[in-house]
């Protein structure tokens, strides 16, 4: 199932999102319990296997039962990105109202849910052979036959293209012949996207709490990482081939631990950088909710309004959808 297919769509969809260390975890478990959802998580790290601890992964007691997804897909060494992580997620919404469960999307990484919320945009692969055959036939002066052809295949964009505008009919014939699908299609799902939302009733909240209060929690999750093995964990990465260079690795707890075992840093240089730069992301995290429309901020003292919320948000989309 592609987008396309997916879209516009109308179940209720509950969004719970916060910066790093903030509870997320538990209000969500508790949350699906109450009100039958499953959750797909909206991690860029949790994507990964082999990386729990340095992640702060949900771990199969800690889910009492809550059925997650996007947890544990992919090795270390896997490209992914947030194009990935929305085609992933559409399957899991298609699988997830399949069963009739509810959905309740959760996480901290904003690129994420922005993906999936509002569409990923796009750039048009480049087709280098194809244009180069292009080229050079405009060298040998096939122009106007070469404009004759776009009126047939894509007649929309002939229209706009003027012949002697040639970088623009080079263009859209390598989109053609690359894609099967005329530039002017493209450009249509583009704006019809950008028009019709692609979710019509989420209700989004997102947790928070005063700044020195989040940074003890930092640094109280900082700890415990490190208590509960996190060396030993980077340690194994390591032995099996997942090396400091790659982008799961360069993350922050990783890249920082990798630092220490190869003897760049000392143990209280790791431990201070890791700290730090965990608040600075937890920073740049609230800079990304920023950009999402229509969420809900709450303090993390007061997790039984959202309940509430929710209540309110499901009965109220229950009775329009009946």
């Amino acid at each position: 199932m592609t987008s396309m297919d997916f879209f516009p769509c109308r179940e209720p969809i509950m969004v719970l999102i916060g910066p790093t260390a903030i509870g997320k975890t538990s209000l969500s478990i508790s949350l699906a319990r109450e009100f039958d959802f499953e959750i797909i998580s909206v991690d860029s790290m949790q994507v990964y296997r082999y990386m729990d601890i340095g992640t702060a992964k949900i771990s199969k007691e800690e889910m009492n039962g809550v059925r997650h997804h996007l947890i544990s897909i992919v090795d270390p060494d896997t490209s992914y990105d947030a194009v990935y992580f929305e085609k992933n997620a559409i399957e899991a919404m298609t699988e997830i109202k399949s069963r009739g469960k509810r959905i309740l999307l959760t996480g901290g990484t904003g690129l994420y849910l922005k993906a999936l919320l509002e569409g990923f945009s796009r750039e048009l692969p480049a087709f280098p052979e194809i244009r180069a055959d292009l080229t050079s036939r405009i060298k040998a002066g096939q122009r106007t036959l070469m404009h004759e052809e776009l009126s047939t295949c894509d007649r929309i964009s002939a229209t706009r293209i003027h012949s002697n505008d040639t970088h623009r009919l080079v263009r859209a014939l390598e989109i053609y012949k690359g894609t099967g699908k005329p530039w002017s299609w493209y450009i249509a799902r583009d704006r019809k996207r950008k028009k019709e939302p692609r979710f019509t009733r989420v209700q989004m909240v997102g947790l928070t709490t005063d700044r020195h209060r989040l940074h003890a929690r930092i640094q109280k999750r900082s700890e415990i990482m490190l208590e509960s093995g996190f060396e030993d964990e980077v340690r194994n990465l390591l032995e099996r081939g997942y090396g400091a260079e790659l982008k799961s690795m360069r993350s922050i707890g990783y890249s920082h631990m990798v630092k220490y075992v190869l003897g760049v840093w000392t143990w209280d240089t790791m431990v201070e950088n890791l700290i730090r730069d965990t608040r600075r992301y937890a920073k740049r995290q609230y800079t990304w909710f920023k950009k999402l429309n229509n969420l809900q901020w709450v303090d993390t003292s007061e997790q039984g309004g959202v309940r509430a919320d929710v209540d309110r948000f499901l009965s109220s989309n229950s009775a329009t959808m009946s």
